[in-house]
């Protein structure tokens, strides 16, 4: 399972890289948007492949204002198996050594996963303890469900970053 997690992770930033064309001294905060061929919804937990291509389009059709290299997505195990707790814990490791650290104005976290209430859990674990004001210009983007949009937020906001939300 920890293989395929790391897989998922993988081809997530690859999909999302392939969107991050850069084109040298073109205002990247001007440029059109590109239609994105919409993906559908898996069905199944388990294929993080699956998983990690939706929501790859998704991040890819939200990267607007983005002005970082590639975004830096986190795909949010479901389950509560001991693999997939111990990749949330990871997940969320990784997700409080980067808020504590600070990002860099410009860059975009995106955060989905199968279960909206795990994704939605680990955000507001990890942005919890986040300083107010610290992720200026910094895009935070959750694809979940309606019903987490707002505790979401209630964490992500006053930390100044601009919060996306996109409805699985």
């Amino acid at each position: 399972m920890r293989k395929l997690i790391f897989a998922a992770s993988i081809a997530m930033t690859v999909v999302a890289l392939s969107a991050c064309g850069n084109s040298g001294d073109e205002d990247k905060a001007a440029a059109p948007t590109t239609a994105v061929a919409p993906v559908a919804k898996p069905t199944s937990p388990a294929d993080t492949a699956a998983w990690g291509k939706y929501l790859g389009t998704i991040v890819k059709a939200n990267m607007q204002g983005m002005t970082a290299d590639r975004p830096y997505p986190y795909l949010v195990p479901a389950g509560d198996d001991d693999a997939a707790v111990a990749g949330r814990e990871r997940q969320l490791e990784n997700v409080q050594g980067t808020t504590a650290r600070g990002v860099l104005p410009g860059n975009m976290l995106a955060f989905g996963g199968p279960d909206s209430t795990k994704t939605a859990d680990l955000i507001v674990a990890a942005f919890k303890d986040t300083q107010a004001g610290s992720f200026k210009k910094v895009i935070v983007l959750f694809i979940g469900d309606a019903a987490d949009k707002d505790r979401v937020g209630a964490v992500v906001t006053p930390t100044g970053a601009e919060y996306r939300f996109v409805q699985m």
